[in-house]
C-alpha cells in the first residue's frame, strides 16, 4: 500500500496547543474548539497553531459559533489610501436575478459600497456592503496578530440575460473617480430562458504559478461560471481538520489577488474541501468560508456549512455539498450535520429533477467517489450518496481531492454500466453516471498506482484493471481492482462544459490541459 500513501506533506513544528495527546486523538474538530474555546475565556489567552499559528483563532464578526476575541482595530489610515483588493463574485439563490460581489481591504474602512449601473460611465446604483472581519492573534517570536477583512454586498431585483459594471469603495475610495475607473469591470446575469452556455470546473487549486496559469487558460473559455471542487488556497497545510494543522491566513490574501482577473467577472462557486476545515474559527471549521465567501443558502440549516447549496442556470441544477460530513478518511467533520445534509440533498435532488425547467442535474464536492490516485475513493461518500445519484439519476459528478484528471466510464451499481471511451456518448437513464476528478487545479500534482500509465486523448493505452482501494469506516484502505478508470492524465487541467437546451439537449464535457490541449472529451444526453 505503500504506492497509496496520502503523501501530504507535513508542516514544520507545531507549538503546543494545549490539547493533551490522549485527549486530542479521541476528540473531533468541534469538541478540539470548545476545549480551547473554554481554556481561551478562561484565562484570556490564546495558542495558535501551525506554520505560523497552533490552536484556536477568535471568530469573524456577526458569526453565532464564532470565539470570543479582540474587537477589530479601528485604522487610522485615511480611506483614500486603502486600495481595495481580490473581488470575487457568486450567484445568489437565482443566478438571473441575484449576484453577490465580495473583495478584500488591508484595513478597516468606513461605509464600504458597491457602484452598478448599465454603463462603466453611470454607475448610479449605490449598494451597502458589510465588512467580516477575522483577528488571528500573534505567535511571539514568529508574527504579529493579523486582521483580516472581508467585505460583501448583495445585489438583488437585477435583470437577467444583462452585462452590468461595477466598482467597489469605501468613504475615500470612489471606483467612478477619475483616478480609480481602472477598477471597473462587468459581470452577466443568467438568461431569462434556457441558452447555450460553458461553465468551468477544479478543485485543489493553491497559490502557485501553475494556478495561476490555469486561471487565464479557462478565462479564454469565456465561462458563465466557475465551480471550484474544494481545497481553494490551502492556507491549511494538512488538511486533516485539526488545531495542530500547520495554517497561515494571509495565504487567503496572496489567493484572492491571485484569483481576482478572474473571479471579478466570472462567479467562483465554491464548496468545501478538507484543506477549507480551518479549525480554529468555529466549532465546524468553516468560520472562515462564511467571512471571505457569500454563496446561495442551502435552505436546510442557516448554520450549515457555506459550500452546501444549489442553484439552477440556464437548463441545468448544480448542487453542491460538503463531503467532510461524509468522509470516512479524514473525519474531523464525520457526521457534524446529523445526516441533515444527505436528507436534504435526497429531497433537493427530487425537487431539481421534478423542475419542467431543469433538464440536466450537475452534483460537485471535494473527495472523490472513484479514484485511482493518492487519496484513491471514500467509502463514506460511496455509502451515502452514491444510491441518492442513482435514484435521481444524475448527470455528471465532478470531485477535487485528488491531483490529477480521472474520468470513470458510465457507473451503475459500483460497476462499468457502459464503457465511455473518449469522443462517446453516454445515457444517465441507462448507463449509470460519469465521475470526473478535475483535481489538477494548481497545487503539486499526484500520480497514479505504480505500473498504470496516464491514457488520454491522443495518447490512449490499453485498458487494463486498476488495482486501487477506498477508505472504510474504520480509516482502513480495503484493496479493490477496479475496470471504470477510462482516462487518466497526470498534469494541470480542468473541466470546460458546453450546455446545450433546445430540441437536442446535452453536455458536452471536455478537459483541457493547461496549454489549452483537449485531453478528454465526451457528452452527456438523456433518454436517447
Amino acid at each position: 500500500m505503500a504506492a497509496f500513501s496520502r503523501g501530504t506533506p507535513p508542516g514544520p513544528p507545531v507549538p503546543d496547543v494545549g490539547i493533551p495527546p490522549h485527549l486530542a486523538r479521541r476528540m473531533s474538530m468541534a469538541e478540539q474548539y470548545e476545549y480551547l474555546r473554554t481554556r481561551f475565556t478562561r484565562r484570556r489567552t490564546l495558542v495558535t497553531a501551525g506554520a505560523v499559528a497552533g490552536g484556536l483563532l477568535a471568530g469573524c464578526s456577526g458569526s453565532p459559533d464564532a470565539a470570543p476575541g479582540p474587537a477589530p482595530a479601528t485604522s487610522r489610515v485615511a480611506g483614500s489610501a486603502v486600495a481595495p483588493f481580490g473581488r470575487h463574485l457568486a450567484f445568489g439563490a437565482d443566478p438571473k436575478t441575484q449576484m453577490r460581489i465580495s473583495w478584500q481591504v488591508p484595513l478597516a474602512v468606513q461605509r464600504p459600497y458597491v457602484r452598478v449601473g448599465l454603463r462603466p460611465d453611470d454607475l448610479s446604483r449605490r449598494i451597502p456592503a458589510e465588512v467580516r472581519n477575522l483577528y488571528t492573534p500573534g505567535v511571539q517570536g514568529v508574527r504579529a496578530a493579523i486582521e483580516q477583512y472581508y467585505v460583501h454586498a448583495a445585489l438583488d431585483g437585477l435583470r437577467p440575460g444583462t452585462t452590468y459594471y461595477y466598482g467597489v469603495g469605501h468613504d475615500g475610495w470612489d471606483p467612478a473617480a477619475p483616478a480609480h475607473r481602472s477598477t471597473i469591470t462587468s459581470f452577466r446575469t443568467a438568461p431569462a430562458t434556457p441558452e447555450r452556455f460553458v461553465f468551468t470546473a477544479f478543485g485543489d487549486q493553491g497559490v502557485s504559478t501553475a494556478a495561476n496559469s490555469n486561471d487565464h487558460v479557462l478565462l479564454r473559455q469565456k465561462p458563465a461560471f466557475h465551480l471550484h471542487a474544494g481545497d481553494i488556497c490551502y492556507a491549511n497545510v494538512n488538511g486533516s481538520g485539526k488545531t495542530s494543522d500547520g495554517y497561515d491566513p494571509q495565504f487567503w490574501d496572496l489567493f484572492l489577488k491571485q484569483t481576482e482577473p478572474v473571479a471579478r467577472s466570472v462567479p467562483w462557486m465554491v464548496t468545501t474541501g478538507n484543506h477549507d476545515m480551518e479549525a480554529w474559527y468555529s466549532p465546524d471549521g468553516y468560520g472562515g468560508q462564511r467571512a471571505r465567501f457569500s454563496l446561495p443558502d442551502s435552505g436546510f440549516d442557516p448554520h450549515a456549512a457555506p459550500g452546501v447549496y444549489d442553484f439552477v442556470y440556464g437548463n441545468v441544477a448544480f448542487v453542491a455539498l460538503d463531503a467532510n460530513d461524509v468522509s470516512y478518511e479524514i473525519p474531523a467533520n464525520l457526521g457534524y450535520t446529523g445526516g441533515r445534509q444527505t436528507r436534504w440533498l435526497d429531497r433537493r435532488l427530487g425537487e431539481l429533477r421534478a423542475a419542467p425547467e431543469v433538464e440536466f442535474v450537475v452534483v460537485f464536492f471535494h473527495h472523490c467517489a472513484y479514484s485511482t490516485s493518492q487519496h484513491a475513493s471514500d467509502g463514506g461518500i460511496r455509502a451515502e450518496w452514491l444510491p441518492l445519484f442513482a435514484k435521481h439519476q444524475v448527470d455528471l459528478v465532478i470531485n477535487g481531492h485528488n491531483h490529477v484528471y480521472e474520468r470513470t466510464d458510465a457507473v451503475r451499481d459500483g460497476e462499468v454500466g457502459r464503457a465511455v471511451p473518449v469522443g462517446a456518448e453516454t445515457d444517465p437513464t441507462r448507463d449509470g453516471i460519469v465521475y470526473v476528478t478535475a483535481g489538477g487545479g494548481g497545487r503539486d500534482l499526484y500520480g497514479f498506482p505504480s505500473g498504470v500509465k496516464d491514457s488520454y486523448e491522443g495518447h490512449v493505452t490499453r485498458h487494463d484493471a486498476v488495482k486501487s482501494f477506498h477508505w472504510t469506516k474504520e480509516r482502513t484502505a480495503e484493496a479493490e481492482s477496479v475496470e471504470w478508470s477510462r482516462v487518466r492524465y497526470t498534469g494541470f487541467s480542468f473541466l470546460s462544459v458546453e450546455a446545450e437546451a433546445g430540441t437536442s439537449p446535452r453536455l458536452k464535457v471536455s478537459a483541457l490541459a493547461q496549454s489549452g490541449q483537449r485531453i478528454d472529451h465526451f457528452e452527456v444526453r438523456r433518454g436517447r
